[in-house]
């Protein structure tokens, strides 16, 4: 079990410190839970590897302009990247191209990594891939079961190049690897894992031989796989994810309601793609204000974010991360 860490949640300022890490690698939750319960009061601080002249970034505790004092217990590690300052230029499938701004990008995507490090997941920045404009959407790269890291093979052929340096953090956290291979092709953002239930959307970015290489390696696991047809969206987690208590929110007119066993539909787009972040903490996207009004009253607590550049290249909050729950 975790060491829950109680925080003061007014601080406004970020308060950096340099520390030695637990142990020679420090990538359980319970090596930083140890950390963590020794440090001051702080929004970020950095934890040095052994040997290592190059800092890694962890926002443990990130607590901006928040008010009251909680407890709050380390989950795992999300893996996350910059966006590339070429974002502007990222694909557009089903959308109307409109202009970017990566300043403000940038700084959605800082308040993001504080979300999720305020819901007790600590943050491992994945090497940046400038010339890749959406590297930032990093869960499209790899698929993340148990022990076992399945390395995707995008749908679009410009987007491979951002595979590499995810296969090497994975590696670096103790993790086995796999790939999908041609002539498969598999977006991670077109898997959703519900128990042992995976279901894939076979849509623009997946196709038919990636679902079958992908329940092949799956099968050993225990884990099930379920082909979903998709609508006209880009993945199946653009249309459908699940919420703690088993059910789904989902957008009827891009995917078939009757394969999941409990649905929720929702009407807000942005409603339908939400992050777990453990106990009754849910990320949401802010452009769905209905739908975490919703989830208020079905007793989670929304996390609200502002993602409205990333939404403009048919982004959400589900695909600017890769959370490894106990790593």
């Amino acid at each position: 079990m975790s060491r829950p860490v109680t925080i003061n949640r007014t601080q406004k300022w970020c308060l950096k410190n340099r520390m030695s890490a637990p142990t020679t690698t420090a990538t359980s939750a319970s090596a930083y839970s140890t950390t963590a319960a020794c440090l001051p009061t702080a929004s970020f601080y950095f934890v040095r590897r052994s040997g290592a002249r190059r800092r890694t970034v962890s926002r443990l505790l990130c607590v901006l302009n928040l008010a009251g004092v909680r407890e709050v217990t380390l989950n795992g590690t999300a893996l996350v990247r910059v966006p590339s300052s070429k974002l502007a230029g990222g694909i557009v499938t089903h959308m109307s191209r409109t202009a970017v701004d990566v300043a403000l990008a940038r700084a959605q995507h800082g308040a993001y990594g504080d979300a999720l490090a305020a819901g007790g997941w600590v943050i491992r920045q994945v090497p940046a891939a400038e010339d890749c404009p959406d590297s930032v959407f990093v869960e499209d790269t790899v698929v993340v079961c148990e022990d076992l890291a399945v390395l995707a093979h995008p749908g679009a052929s410009a987007r491979r190049a951002e595979v590499a340096g995810v296969a090497g953090m994975v590696r670096s956290l103790g993790l086995r690897t796999a790939r999908i291979q041609e002539p498969g092709t598999l977006d991670g953002g077109d898997v959703l894992q519900a128990g042992h239930t995976v279901y894939v959307g076979r849509g623009g970015r997946t196709n038919g031989a990636g679902v079958r290489q992908l329940r092949a390696l799956l099968a050993p696991l225990g884990r099930t796989v379920i082909a979903v047809p998709l609508g006209n969206v880009l993945h199946l987690k653009s249309a459908v994810t699940a919420l703690p208590d088993g059910t789904f929110l989902l957008l009827p007119r891009l995917v078939p309601a009757g394969l999941f066993p409990a649905v929720r539909p929702v009407a807000e787009e942005g409603g339908c793609h939400v992050v777990p972040l453990g106990g009754d903490q849910v990320l949401i996207a802010a452009s769905a204000p209905r739908t975490a009004e919703l989830l208020d009253d079905l007793g989670f607590v929304p996390v609200v974010v502002d993602i409205s550049e990333f939404e403009k290249l048919e982004g959400c909050v589900t695909c600017l991360s890769v959370l490894l729950p106990g790593r």
